[in-house]
């Protein structure tokens, strides 16, 4: 990697890269599609990037973005081939690698508008699509959902995500809610950190996998709403007080070391 880039946009992209591959090695990947996007730090842009707060509008023309080259399968993704783009989807570190600006719509509407969503992951894995297209959508009956009690949004299908206009409607439609599912499409996680983020996203995708096959057995057993507030508040992992993901993000990447380093180059 080149020796210039900033300390933190390292960290950041060597971070990154292990997050695609920890996706490969989990099944969650999509051909060629889908992202998972950070906000660089504020050390890297000269204080473009604005990671305080819940939500709000966190809007900045200068932030920037690492994104994976478009046309590579998340496998392939490395710390040097990410590639440095604006809140327009625009190449700004002269990567040769191409970018999918269509695909960036939904991140920069949740990057900018949402000034705590440092990252965001999207995922089309079939059962999140699976949930996403039933009627009522994810369900309160198992040990997962019941870790997500009053994070969860929904936003209606509006065609293939490449429209700007759907921003302000998607963000109306999330709040403050960092676990997303977008009807008929998939899932979508947002949060401070990269490991928070991945922890939403893994609870979510696990309460989906649950439930599809609950479902194909028969009727499931339902959790009360006053069980499911308590185990959201027991549980404790997207907290940062408690790690935030931190810990469990760092077991998935020492599997990853062990089968292939790469994603540091």
């Amino acid at each position: 990697m080149n020796t210039s880039i900033h300390p933190d946009e390292r960290a950041a992209r060597v971070q990154l890269a292990a997050c695609y591959r920890i996706f490969a090695m989990l099944g969650w990947t999509e051909m060629i599609y889908n992202h998972i996007t950070v906000r660089l730090p504020e050390g890297v842009t000269g204080g473009a990037a604005n990671d305080g707060g819940d939500g709000g509008n966190g809007g900045n023309s200068a932030a920037q973005f690492l994104i994976n080259p478009f046309g590579l399968h998340y496998s392939e993704v490395t710390a040097s081939n990410l590639v440095k783009i604006d809140a327009q989807g625009r190449v700004l570190d002269g990567s040769a690698h191409p970018v999918n600006p269509a695909g960036f719509t939904v991140h920069a509407a949740i990057h900018n508008g949402l000034a705590g969503a440092h990252c965001v992951m999207h995922t089309h894995t079939t059962a999140g699509v699976a949930v996403a297209c039933l009627e009522g959508g994810l369900q309160q009956t198992n040990f997962y959902t019941a870790q997500l009690h009053g994070m969860v949004a929904y936003h209606d299908f509006e065609g293939i995500t490449i429209h700007a206009d759907e921003g302000p409607r998607l963000l109306q439609s999330i709040g403050s809610r960092n676990a997303v599912i977008l009807r008929n499409h998939g899932l979508l996680a947002w949060g401070h950190t990269l490991p928070q983020t991945f922890a939403i996203l893994w609870t979510l995708q696990r309460a989906c996998e649950i439930q599809m096959a609950t479902f194909s057995m028969g009727r499931a057993i339902p959790v009360s709403e006053e069980i499911a507030a308590r185990c959201t508040r027991d549980a404790l992992q997207f907290s940062p007080a408690h790690g935030a993901g931190q810990d469990v993000f760092n077991a998935l990447v020492r599997q990853v070391d062990r089968l292939d380093a790469s994603y540091k180059n």
